[in-house]
């Protein structure tokens, strides 16, 4: 998985020949880090349809660029295609079950 910053965010995910998945997390999310392995064991699964990557929002001074991207509270998985946001889930819908739903639909 690409680790997603402010910097290399465009190019590693609006830029993309395909969808995007972005795994939205933080340092301190419990309900982050207990869905991080379902996430890894999804990306070596769909790895050869969809890119997966993830953001740490902990990082320091990405709290606007969160905002930008509607993402205010976590965890949320989004998919991005062609360069926009499509689609995702977020907070309690964050399972294992519905990442891979949300998967199937833009591969």
């Amino acid at each position: 998985m690409i680790e997603l910053t402010v910097d290399n965010f465009e190019e590693e995910v609006l830029k993309k020949d395909k969808p995007v998945l972005v795994d939205w997390w933080g340092e301190t999310c419990e309900n982050c880090l207990a869905i991080m392995p379902a996430v890894v064991e999804l990306s070596e699964k769909y790895g050869d349809s969809l890119y997966f990557t993830k953001f740490n929002t902990s990082q320091k001074k990405v709290r606007r660029f969160c905002i930008q991207h509607k993402i205010m509270g976590l965890p949320v998985i989004s998919i991005y295609h062609n360069g926009e946001k499509v689609d995702e889930v977020a907070k309690d819908d964050c399972t294992k079950e519905k990442i891979e739903e949300l998967i199937k639909k833009y591969i």
